[in-house]
């Protein structure tokens, strides 16, 4: 497809000035190393990824398995199939699960949100037993609702089988990008219930536990996610931190004790702010041009983002940015709303930052058999001026 490219220079403001020859001179360090089987470190809103390795090794991910169990529960609440002041009776086959536990009692009648807390803040695989046979009837057609999210969230290289993430053997597995992908969507899709994973204990049946990711105590801008660890699986992290207007969701997999997936998970949280900052360039359906439309009922469509648009940069490098746009160079009728017409690309030092669809904001219908005539003989006029 032919295009034409409108380069739109924008001198993005930052709240500091810095030279030229400062911006030049600024030189990021690698990455970190870790001493985990398997990491990544990506940026909440733009999805760059600021540093990874083996991120995408199929491994057991222990009790991250659990937050791929909330995530569902929390589309059924949403769906308006399931209520918080609902209540679960709780099998004998959750109350006898091993491993952590919320401690509830078989028999008992359960309020979901009390379950959820213990699941979220406790880690309780008896509560998540609990609810994965509430909403599904049993916790291998849970798994399955489990595997379908997994899919429409473009998690390629994970399968559940269950909801705690007790060992399956090469069966219950996933990667740490795929993690990543999945907590950007609770946070993002759910963040009234997001608010749970920064509560440090919960009490239930006069049992207090407390929340096992200890960043929570070190570091006020860590507000979640979630622990695990079987000896199978070693002790692992999903971490996310808010800095300013700028949140980063790290994933340790694989590290040796409770301290260290901590430990590790802070330093690649902190390696993240220091060294790089997120803007938002566009907003979603703000008009970025308005091209020539042949053979329609308009003359023009109007074309933008159908998402907002952020990009994620090494700090004091804004200046250097320019955004451009890519469009068909001939552009007909019928046009359908949200139609892809060309590219918006953001450039820093000529390369490529990132790059997102350009979408008709609305529709175009056909011109009449006049509009039409018309503007084939105006195309056909200006063709051969061309020559």
């Amino acid at each position: 497809m032919a295009f034409r490219t409108i380069s739109i220079f924008f001198l993005l403001m930052v709240a500091q000035f810095v030279s030229a020859e400062a911006m030049s001179n600024i030189v990021i360090p690698m990455p970190p190393r870790l001493n985990a089987s398997s990491y990544i470190l990506q940026d909440f809103d733009s999805g760059q990824v600021l540093a990874e390795r083996n991120a995408d090794q199929v491994l057991p991910p222990a009790s991250l398995t659990k937050v791929m169990t909330v995530y569902v529960a929390f589309h059924e609440l949403k769906a308006g199939r399931l209520s918080l002041d609902e209540k679960v009776t709780v099998s004998e086959k959750a109350w006898r699960t091993q491993g952590s536990k919320m401690f509830i009692e078989v028999n008992k009648r359960i309020l979901v949100e009390d379950l959820l807390q213990g699941i979220i803040i406790q880690s309780g695989n008896d509560a998540s037993v609990a609810i994965a046979e509430h909403i599904a009837g049993d916790e291998r057609a849970f798994a399955e609702m489990m595997n379908e999210q997994a899919r429409r969230l473009g998690m390629s290289n994970t399968h559940f089988m269950n909801a705690t993430g007790l060992p399956v053997p090469n069966q219950h597995y996933t990667t740490a990008r795929d993690l990543a992908k999945l907590t950007r969507a609770v946070i993002r899709d759910f963040p009234e219930y997001y608010r749970w994973d920064k509560v440090k204990q919960f009490t239930y049946n006069n049992i207090t536990q407390k929340n096992r990711n200890i960043l929570l105590w070190r570091d006020d801008s860590v507000d979640g996610v979630k622990t695990g660890h079987t000896e199978e699986a070693g002790y692992c992290l999903i971490a996310s931190a808010k800095r300013q207007d700028m949140r980063l969701v790290s994933v340790v997999l694989g590290t040796k004790s409770k301290s260290a997936r901590a430990n590790e998970s802070q330093t690649l949280l902190n390696y993240g702010f220091r060294f790089f900052e997120t803007h938002k360039l566009y907003d979603a359906n703000t008009v970025l041009a308005s091209p020539r439309v042949w053979k329609g009922m308009a003359k023009s469509v109007d074309l933008g983002l159908a998402e907002d648009m952020f990009v994620t940069i090494s700090r004091r490098h804004y200046k250097e940015m320019r955004a451009m746009t890519d469009m068909d160079l001939k552009i007909m009728a019928p046009i359908q709303q949200g139609e892809a017409l060309g590219k918006v690309k953001v450039m820093l030092r000529n390369q490529l930052i990132t790059s997102k669809p350009l979408v008709a904001l609305h529709e175009v219908k056909i011109g009449t058999f006049f509009q039409r005539a018309y503007d084939s003989a105006l195309m056909l006029i200006q063709s051969n001026n061309a020559k």
